[in-house]
């Protein structure tokens, strides 16, 4: 069934692909030209017909094209629908015109954009995206907005230390001394590698131009004038997953906590290195409670994107499955395993990502140049500086705090005083002032407030310019045009089909019963086996799963962080209560699962104990909305005490569900589409099936390295669905019902004639 904001989409889709090929809006035919097809009143040349043919006419079935004729129906039906539509005043609608400014609103930005400047910063970017840059550079502060005598200064305070560095003065050292970029005292001006994106463009670009060794004049950004020195370059090293243990230590932990840690990496280290497994390694030692759950993987990331000791040791590993030493970060200790590496893909793969990487990051401010640029040569622009010099002395120091206002005593009637004008339409003061006041906010204390009010002008003539550009785009742009005209079909088409069809295929309830009374065997239901199939790897992981199936909920393989407690102790922590959000997490993002609260206590502590431990942690999460049909409560007591007295204490978490579907993702997680279970119907076409005899009890598969076991418990003869089961069914074919009587109507309202001349013509 196709509803109304997925036709327009397709629409949408259909138009801004098929851009390469403009279709010319339509004509009045002139009395030289025969049409291919006259509607109505309205008439459609073989052009007209051409072009949306080889636009659409692959359209409905994208393994088949239409034929001319073929199509000429649809394009027909189409016509004849819109027809109706401006017939009923439905483009005179407020609601339509809206609609329609909102579409041209969305398809100027890529008329208004420079295409070709866009692909030309996406495949420099991408040339640069292959290789890493190591840099060094001292900054001189400066605010964007400084007045000129202030950015003079600065910039001769850089070109001066510039000649020191020409003089042979240390890099490091002038930036330890003189750089105000705080960083700069502990690593001497050095960024370490960086590449494409990472810092901002201006700066980028001498980075990848300026020759290795040699010192850059001075270069401006937002922050201030660099010199920069490039150290060194290298070939991307790509992309790289990986999954890591860590024990949390920090600047705040004490000497014993920090030696503690430093222990224990060591000791799950030596145990990885004696054969533990790798998961029951994460689930013991690691405090990474984020990962932890997925066996410590961490999201894919390349140069620049993590601390430098992780991404080291990342990138020194080459084999999938290994893992490096103990590394100590700002965040902890670490033990890295590899698992995967990526280099970097195609620039056909990365091209759109890039584009519109271009567009937001700081090139953006090169397209926004250029556009203004642009605008300012292709239209004519008239200023007037002595309206500009009464405006610009109502700019004061208020500028800076974002609280200025231009009401004051004077005798200027600004909605009368002519600021500049475009193409000669005059734009007022007034317009101005009020749209400073409403966008203004506060600004570094070191900037100039005239130049920060000049700067809102030139913001203010550009985005005038573009409103202009837009506002005249389909006079200006025959392809622009042409989707607009589109558009508005679409959207007439879609609202003559919502109200014929659409809606009235689902709220007319008697008439789809009657559809069906009347087409009953256009509903078949086939012969179908009621059961349960499982398919794994192995027949001991099917054992596995019937046994896990026998009775609901099912356990799952998957349990929840354990909660250790103090002897004497039942009140939860603040660690206790971000490590239960967790539990709340998996329990809000599957709402078949249930959790198995297990209780514990030591032999010295109250009976009651372990009970109190499992009611907080009930009570927390109630509180998180978990009902508490949703919860199992186990105390175990002073029963099954561990080797690890610590563990005596603590609530463990084991998850269940009532849903077969958790069952087989819990069995998929490391291994994707490793295990598959159904249950309910199947047909003889199923698959999954065709292998087994088509008979009631249980069967066994194996073949080609896979195992296959089906139950049936029984098998339903072929017969005619029921409304209920056909519903949704009849609902599309009743849509396709409708869609024919409104057709037949149309054509009896509005004739239709082809000239059969013509389209003899066409179909040659």
């Amino acid at each position: 069934m196709l509803r109304p904001l997925l036709f327009l989409y397709l629409i949408l889709a259909c138009i801004v692909t098929s851009c390469r090929k403009p279709v010319p809006v339509n004509q009045v035919v002139s009395t030289e030209t025969a049409p291919l097809l006259e509607i109505g009143s309205e008439k459609f040349t073989e052009k007209d017909f051409l072009d949306s043919y080889e636009k659409n006419k692959a359209a409905s079935d994208s393994l088949k094209v239409l034929t001319k004729e073929e199509y000429l129906r649809l394009f027909t039906d189409q016509k004849l629908k819109v027809l109706q539509a401006k017939n009923q005043g439905k483009d005179t609608t407020t609601f339509f015109k809206e609609q329609i400014k909102s579409y041209k609103e969305q398809l100027a930005k890529n008329f208004l954009v420079d295409k070709n400047l866009v692909e030309k910063l996406s495949l420099e970017a991408y040339n640069r995206l292959k290789q890493e840059v190591r840099a060094s550079h001292i900054l001189i502060p400066v605010a964007e907005d400084a007045a000129p005598a202030d950015t003079l200064e600065a910039y001769r305070a850089a070109q001066a230390l510039a000649g020191r560095l020409g003089e042979g003065a240390d890099f490091g050292d002038m930036a330890a001394r003189f750089s105000k970029d705080p960083s700069a005292v502990k690593n001497r001006g050095d960024l370490g590698y960086f590449t494409a994106f990472q810092t901002v463009y201006p700066f980028e670009t001498i980075a990848y131009t300026q020759p290795i060794g040699k010192v850059s004049k001075p270069i401006r950004s937002k922050t201030g004038y660099h010199l920069i020195k490039v150290t060194d370059r290298r070939s991307n090293r790509g992309m790289v997953q990986i999954a890591h243990i860590m024990i949390r230590v920090d600047s705040t932990s004490t000497p014993v906590q920090k030696e503690l840690a430093k222990t224990t990496i060591e000791e799950a280290y030596t145990k990885l290195q004696s054969g533990l497994d790798w998961n029951k390694a994460v689930e013991s030692y690691s405090t990474d409670t984020q990962s932890k759950k997925n066996g410590g993987k961490l999201p894919m990331f390349g140069i620049g994107q993590m601390v430098t000791e992780i991404e080291e040791a990342a990138y020194s590993l080459t084999k999938p499955g290994t893992y490096a030493k103990p590394v100590l970060t700002m965040y902890g200790w670490h033990i890295v395993k590899l698992i995967e590496k990526r280099g970097i893909e195609s620039y056909e793969n990365m091209a759109p990502s890039l584009r519109q990487k271009v567009v937001t990051d700081s090139r953006g401010k090169v397209l926004e140049q250029a556009a203004a640029q642009r605008l300012r040569k292709k239209y004519k622009i008239e200023e007037f500086p002595e309206t500009w010099n009464l405006v610009a002395a109502l700019a004061d120091s208020t500028l800076l705090t974002g609280k200025w206002d231009y009401a004051r005593a004077t005798s200027a009637d600004w909605s009368t005083k002519v600021l500049f004008s475009i193409e000669r339409r005059g734009f007022y003061a007034l317009e101005f002032l009020n749209e400073v006041k409403r966008i203004q906010k506060p600004k570094p204390k070191t900037g100039s407030y005239q130049v920060i009010f000049r700067k809102y002008f030139e913001d203010y003539l550009t985005e005038k310019l573009t409103e202009h550009e837009r506002a005249n785009l389909e006079d200006a742009s025959p392809e622009f045009k042409s989707l607009i005209v589109e558009i508005r079909e679409g959207v007439l088409l879609s609202q003559i089909m919502e109200e014929n069809v659409w809606q009235k295929s689902l709220a007319d309830s008697v008439g789809q019963l009657k559809f069906y009374e009347a087409n009953k065997s256009l509903f078949p239901q086939p012969e179908r086996a009621k059961g349960r199939l499982i398919v794994a790897t192995d027949t001991q992981t099917i054992e596995a799963i019937k046994k896990t199936l026998q009775q609901a909920p099912y356990k799952l393989e998957r349990k929840g962080t354990e909660l250790l407690f103090a002897e004497g102790i039942d009140d939860l922590s603040k660690r206790q209560i971000d490590e239960l959000y967790e539990i709340y997490a998996v329990m809000q993002k599957n709402p078949d699962f249930l959790v198995e609260i297990s209780g514990y206590r030591s032999n010295s502590e109250s009976e009651s104990m372990s009970a109190s431990r499992i009611k907080n942690v009930v009570k927390y999460l109630n509180s998180k909305n978990i009902s508490i049909v949703r919860i199992i409560e186990k105390d175990y007591g002073s029963y099954r005490q561990s080797m690890e007295p610590d563990r005596n204490r603590r609530i463990s978490f084991q998850f269940y569900s009532n849903s077969t579907k958790d069952v087989e993702k819990a069995y998929n997680s490391e291994t994707p589409d490793a295990v598959i279970i159904r249950e309910g119907y199947f047909t003889k076409e199923n698959p999954l099936t065709t292998k087994f005899k088509w008979q009631t009890g249980e069967q066994l598969i194996t073949s080609s390295g896979k195992a296959s076991w089906l139950k049936v418990d029984s098998i339903e003869p072929a017969r005619l669905k029921t409304f209920k089961e056909a519903r949704g069914s009849v609902i599309n074919a009743y849509q396709i019902e409708l869609e024919k009587q409104l057709l037949s109507k149309l054509n009896q309202q509005f004739p239709v004639k082809v000239n059969q001349e013509e389209l003899e013509k066409i179909k040659r």
